[in-house]
């Protein structure tokens, strides 16, 4: 069964595109790694507090998945749904949901993991503090 909107804590609208359908006519799966991460990376920015810029801490991805429900079309409204489905001392594993706009379960959803390591070093880092507090907000 997919996930329903109830499952997640934070929505962020997301914009398909034209060049988002492929040849069949529908969301190319690629495209849904490039949601999860816009969505994800929105609350880290936005809610945590994280500078991608010039912060001490950055995220690297180690491992995503998705599975796909029910197809997603241009000109779709849709909104990318988020959770934390497990949170460690370095790393976060997100839970992520595709919603088409007016639909309680995900046409798609997946996991999504980051590592957060030191800019300088690429070495695992401790989770800053404003950005585990926002994560912990969204633990499932």
């Amino acid at each position: 069964m997919p996930t329903t909107r109830s499952d997640y804590g934070y929505f962020l609208p997301i914009t398909t595109r034209w060049m988002d359908n492929d040849i069949y006519g529908h969301v190319n799966n690629v495209t849904y790694y490039s949601y999860f991460d816009t969505v994800a990376n929105t609350y880290l920015i936005e809610e945590g507090k994280l500078d991608i810029h010039n912060g001490d801490t950055i995220g690297f991805v180690v491992n995503s998945q998705c599975t796909y429900h029910a197809a997603v079309t241009y000109p779709d409204k849709i909104q990318g749904a988020l959770r934390v489905n497990r949170l460690g001392n370095s790393s976060v594993e997100y839970g992520i949901g595709i919603f088409r706009e007016g639909e309680t379960q995900a046409a798609a959803e997946g996991t999504f993991t980051h590592v957060f390591v030191d800019r300088d070093n690429q070495r695992p880092t401790p989770i800053p503090e404003l950005l585990r507090a926002a994560l912990e907000k969204l633990s499932h």
